[in-house]
C-alpha cells in the first residue's frame, strides 16, 4: 500500500475516534456505581495503591462490589501503568477510596488518551499489516483498511462508552496474522496475550486450537505434526505462567482470579442482550423456570453444538479462509448461546468478519451495521445516539461507495457457488435471488432506522416500559441467527462437496493424516 496515502486513511480513522471522544462515557454523573469509565479508573486507583496479593480480593479497601476488577492480569497491569502515569500528573485521579467517581475534564482527555494511544499500539498497526498482505489490487486494500478502522462498533465503545477493547482484539489480531504467515508459535503467543487481556477471547480460542492441530495432522501426527504441536504447547504454556506469576503463589490466589473472571453465579443473562436466551425469555421465562445448574448446562450444551461442525471441517480442512470463517462461527456460537453474555460481546464477532469484507462484501457489511444496532440501548443510555447515527452513515456510505457491497448478490460474490451446486442436484430451479437479498437488506435497514427513531422519540408505555430495548434485542438476535446459518453454510461447503463431502473428508481422510505412509 502506497504510506502517503495509508497514513491519510489513519488520520482519518484517528479523527473519527476523536471527534467520539467529545461526547459523554458511561456513568457520566450519574453516581453511585457511576459506570464502565469509573469502572476503568477505580482498577488503575486499586492496582497503583494495593499490593498484588490484594487486588481480586474483598477489603476495606477494595469492595469487590464497587466496580471489582474482574479481568485476567494483564489488564490489571494495563491499569498499573496508566495509574502510574495519572498519579505522576495529578494524585488525586487514583487517591485510594477518596478518587471514587472522580470526574473532570482534565481527567476525561487523559483517560481519552490512553484508548488512542493503545489503539495505535496495537490495533491499528496491526489492521494495516493484515491489510497489506491482502491478495489484492493497492486500491483494495486500502478500501479494506478504511472500512475496518472505520467500523463504528469498536470506535463507539472504546471511544464513547470506554473500554479497552482495542487491546484484547488487537492482541489477537497480531496473532491471526502470524499464524496466516506459518509463524504459528509467535501467533498462539500473541493469542495468549489478548487471552489474558480479556477472558471473552476464548470466544476465538477454538479456531486458534483446531486451525493448528489440523496443520500438525497434515505434517503427521506422530512426526513432523508431533513437534508442531510440542512447539505450539511449550509457547502456550510458557505463556500463562509469565502473565500470571504474582498470582500462583498459592492456590487461593489462583482460584479467586477464576473466580472473579467467571462469575457462574450471575445467571443467564442480565441486561438486554441479542442472544437466544434473552430473546426466547420474553415468550418462556428461562432465568424462573429452570435451575442455575441447568442453564448453566444447557448453555454449555447449546454452545458445544454450535461450534461443532465449523471446528471440525477446520481441522480436516485447516485454511486460511476456514479459519477466519470458523472465527466467525464460533464467536457467534458463543455470543448466541452462552453464559453470561454482553451486548459489547459481539464485538468478537466483528472482527473477524471484517476480515471478510473484501471476499462477502454484502453479508459483512450487513452483519458490522447491525452488530452496532444490536448496542443501541446502551449507547442510548451513555448518550452517544448522535455519535452512533453518524458513525453509521460514515460506514454506510463508504463501503457503498468503496466496496459497492449492495451489488454484491450473485452465488460467487456471497460464496454460495458449492453450496448451491449441491442444492442444485436435488432441485435444479435452486437458486439465490440477488434481488430478493437487496429488498431484505433495505427492509433490515428500514427496521433499524425505525428502531433507532422509535428509541430517540417516542416514549413507550407504562406497562411495557423495555419495550423497544426488547424489540431492538429480538431484531438484532433473529439476524445474528441467520448469519449464523449463513457463515456455516459457506464454511462448510468450502472446497468440498457439500455436507457429503465434508463427513467424506472427515473419516476418510483423518486415518491417512494421524497415520501417515
Amino acid at each position: 500500500m502506497e504510506g502517503t496515502v495509508t497514513a491519510v486513511v489513519v488520520l482519518l480513522a484517528v479523527t473519527v475516534r476523536w471527534a467520539v471522544s467529545f461526547y459523554p462515557y458511561s456513568g457520566a454523573r450519574k453516581p453511585p456505581m457511576f459506570g464502565d469509565y469509573e469502572a476503568q479508573r477505580h482498577w488503575q486507583e486499586v492496582t497503583l495503591n494495593l499490593p498484588v496479593q490484594q487486588w481480586y480480593f474483598n477489603s476495606t479497601d477494595n469492595d469487590l462490589l464497587y466496580w471489582g476488577l474482574d479481568y485476567p492480569p494483564l489488564t490489571a497491569y494495563h491499569s498499573l501503568l496508566c495509574g502510574y502515569i495519572a498519579q505522576a500528573i495529578n494524585p488525586d485521579w487514583v487517591a485510594l477510596t477518596s478518587s471514587r467517581g472522580y470526574e473532570s475534564p482534565q481527567h476525561k482527555l487523559f483517560m481519552r488518551a490512553t484508548v488512542l494511544v493503545a489503539d495505535l499500539l496495537i490495533y491499528i498497526p496491526a489492521v494495516i499489516l493484515y491489510c497489506s498482505y491482502l491478495q489484492e489490487t493497492s486500491k483494495r486494500k486500502l478500501v479494506s483498511l478504511l472500512c475496518i478502522l472505520l467500523y463504528p462498533g469498536l470506535i463507539l465503545v472504546d471511544y464513547g462508552h470506554f473500554q479497552y477493547n482495542s487491546v484484547s482484539l488487537g492482541f489477537a489480531l497480531w496473532g491471526v496474522i502470524a499464524v496466516a504467515h506459518g509463524w504459528d508459535a509467535l501467533g498462539s503467543l500473541a493469542f495468549c496475550f489478548a487471552l489474558n487481556y480479556k477472558q471473552m477471547e476464548l470466544y476465538h480460542s477454538l479456531p486458534f486450537f483446531c486451525y493448528l492441530l489440523g496443520k500438525s495432522f497434515k505434517k503427521g501426527i506422530m512426526g513432523q505434526g508431533f513437534l508442531f504441536l510440542l512447539k505450539i504447547g511449550v509457547t502456550v504454556i510458557s505463556a500463562f505462567p509469565l502473565c500470571w506469576t504474582p498470582f500462583l503463589t498459592d492456590t487461593e490466589q489462583i482460584f479467586q482470579v477464576l473466580r472473579r473472571l467467571f462469575p457462574v453465579g450471575r445467571g443467564l443473562f442480565e441486561d438486554k442482550v441479542a442472544n437466544v436466551w434473552c430473546t426466547l425469555s420474553v415468550l418462556f421465562k428461562i432465568k424462573s423456570v429452570l435451575s442455575a445448574d441447568t442453564q448453566l448446562k444447557l448453555s454449555l450444551i447449546c454452545t458445544l453444538l454450535g461450534v461443532l461442525p465449523t471446528c471440525l471441517k477446520l481441522t480436516v480442512n485447516p485454511t486460511l479462509k476456514g479459519f477466519k470463517l470458523s472465527l466467525v462461527n464460533c464467536a457467534l456460537s458463543f455470543f448466541l448461546f452462552s453464559f453470561q453474555v454482553h451486548e459489547k460481546s459481539i464485538l468478537l464477532v466483528s472482527l473477524p468478519v471484517c476480515f471478510l469484507l473484501n471476499e462477502i462484501p454484502l453479508m459483512s457489511t450487513w452483519f458490522l451495521l447491525t452488530s452496532t444496532f444490536s448496542m443501541l440501548p446502551l449507547l442510548i443510555k451513555d448518550g452517544l445516539v448522535m455519535a452512533y447515527i453518524i458513525t453509521m452513515l460514515v460506514f454506510l456510505l463508504v463501503t457503498g461507495g468503496c466496496l459497492s457491497f449492495h451489488r454484491k448478490t450473485s452465488e460467487d460474490d456471497l460464496s454460495l457457488k458449492a453450496f448451491c451446486l449441491s442444492i442444485r442436484r436435488y432441485l435444479s430451479w435452486f437458486t439465490v435471488p440477488g434481488s430478493l437479498l437487496r429488498v431484505m437488506l433495505f427492509l433490515s435497514l428500514s427496521v433499524m432506522a425505525s428502531l433507532t427513531i422509535g428509541s430517540c422519540a417516542l416514549k413507550p408505555p407504562p406497562s411495557l416500559p423495555d419495550l423497544f430495548p426488547v424489540l431492538i434485542s429480538a431484531v438484532s438476535c433473529t439476524h445474528f441467527l441467520m448469519f449464523f446459518l449463513y457463515f456455516n453454510i459457506v464454511h462448510l461447503w468450502d472446497r468440498t462437496n457439500g455436507l457429503r463431502g465434508f463427513w467424506l473428508l472427515l473419516l476418510g481422510h483423518m486415518k491417512k493424516r494421524l497415520f501417515p505412509v
